[in-house]
């Protein structure tokens, strides 16, 4: 059974102004003696800005009613569910047909059983091509603009992301390796897929009608209803005693919710990656790369990963990728952009100590800037105190062994919904 679609919400804008908080870091900082030249890249970071709240005019359609947590999903008007629509989706994401070699699926990397991720660091394509990148969840991938780790497919303001991303894998040859001539004629050869295509879109398969039918398919793949959102609605017994307590520290000691915000626990902006064991070999090969398939190439390619840059050319962007969801983030380990991280005890860990990667800040004042994250001489305190809060969130955290424990307990007990998408069953192919 599917839900129905029957809202419209017309025309919806969303308005928003750069930070205050910024100006007041940035006073703070040259107040204390760092140059403006070192700062002024924190100020242009576009991930110090919440990317997804820029004002924009877009056409949408909205399901109703969505689980209990999460706000209406928007549809573009060119790709209004049906319930015929989502069921072609929902067969294509479990086709390996879709493959070169018939060896994967969509479903391969982006697993039900595995937080709609996969439990190995890296995937595996055609060929045995691995990536460097783990493979970000598709839970709640409805509410995303901009796609991948670094935001290289979708435009701001628009919904129609999913319809351009969805082909971007197909292609990839590190990935299933498939032109998408080859993969709408073995649609068309099938008789019961081609029926399939008639039924949903009245026309016969091609690449578009894929797209649309697997991105109506994946925003369906809606996670709400976890402990922390009955928590919300008034059920003081939703969370444990330790669940309460580390909900307290996600959203003030800990500053999780600098980044991770609003229903889906994402702000869905940009920010510095944490430092990890994969860092260690930097280098700036294929630096022009701005296509977004060439960008997809250049990623699994390189040990290099300079993230959003890649994307905008912005040396303001280096090393930094999108927040992702924490919904569900108990089910798909491991964690982070790269999968370094193994355990949600290891995520706190790290970010207890500091998340920043300080080694691309300006290395004149890199010292100094350091000093001032850790250190409790007043002006750092006082530094600290008035930054924006995506930039106080990468401070030491200086948090119990208690406080940490807490703390994953409510990431892993209270956002974790108690069922699935009904769409997420396993349906055979034609």
């Amino acid at each position: 059974m599917v839900p129905s679609w029957n809202r419209v919400i017309g025309e919806r804008t969303l308005k928003t102004s750069r930070p205050t908080r910024i100006l007041v870091t940035v006073a703070a900082l040259a107040a204390i003696g760092v140059s403006l030249n070192s700062i002024q890249n924190w100020v242009r970071t576009p991930s110090l800005i919440n990317e997804s709240s820029r004002s924009f005019d877009q056409p949408t359609v909205a399901v109703d009613p969505p689980p209990l947590g999460l706000l209406p999903v928007v549809h573009p008007l060119d790709n209004q569910p049906t319930p015929a629509k989502i069921r072609l989706g929902q067969r294509l994401f479990f086709d390996k047909r879709l493959s070169r070699d018939h060896s994967l699926a969509c479903s391969s990397c982006h697993d039900p059983g595995r937080g709609l991720s996969i439990s190995e660091r890296f995937a595996t394509g055609v060929g045995g091509h691995k990536g460097n990148r783990h493979p970000p969840t598709l839970v709640n991938v409805a509410y995303n603009t901009l796609q991948f780790w670094d935001g290289r497919v979708g435009e701001l303001g628009r919904a129609d992301s999913l319809e351009h991303q969805v082909l971007v894998p197909i292609q990839d040859p590190h990935e299933m390796d498939l032109s998408l001539d080859e993969a709408v004629q073995r649609q068309q050869n099938d008789p019961l897929s081609r029926a399939e295509f008639q039924v949903a879109f009245g026309a016969s398969p091609s690449a578009e009608l894929i797209a649309k039918a697997l991105a109506a398919f994946e925003r369906t793949l809606l996670f709400g209803d976890a402990p922390f959102d009955r928590f919300k609605a008034g059920d003081a017994t939703a969370l444990s005693a330790a669940a309460k307590r580390g909900h307290d520290l996600f959203f003030w000691k800990a500053t999780c919710s600098a980044c991770h915000s609003g229903a889906n626990f994402t702000d869905n902006a940009f920010h510095p990656s944490v430092a990890t064991d994969s860092d260690l070999d930097i280098g700036r090969e294929h630096r022009n790369a701005t296509d977004a398939r060439r960008i997809h190439h250049v990623v699994t390619d390189s040990v290099s990963d300079f993230g959003r840059e890649r994307v905008t050319q912005d040396e303001a962007d280096r090393r930094h990728f999108k927040t992702p969801t924490l919904r569900e983030v108990h089910r798909r380990s491991p964690y982070m952009h790269d999968g370094s991280l193994a355990t949600l005890e290891e995520v706190v860990e790290r970010y207890d100590r500091g998340g920043f990667d300080t080694r691309y800040w300006p290395v004149e004042n890199r010292e100094k800037i350091e000093r001032l994250m850790t250190s409790d001489e007043p002006d750092a305190l006082s530094f600290r105190k008035n930054a924006a809060p995506q930039l106080r969130a990468g401070f030491p955290l200086k948090l119990t062994a208690e406080e940490k424990q807490d703390l994953v307990t409510f990431l892993r007990e209270g956002l974790t919904s108690n069922s699935q998408p009904i769409t997420l069953k396993e349906v055979p192919k034609p």
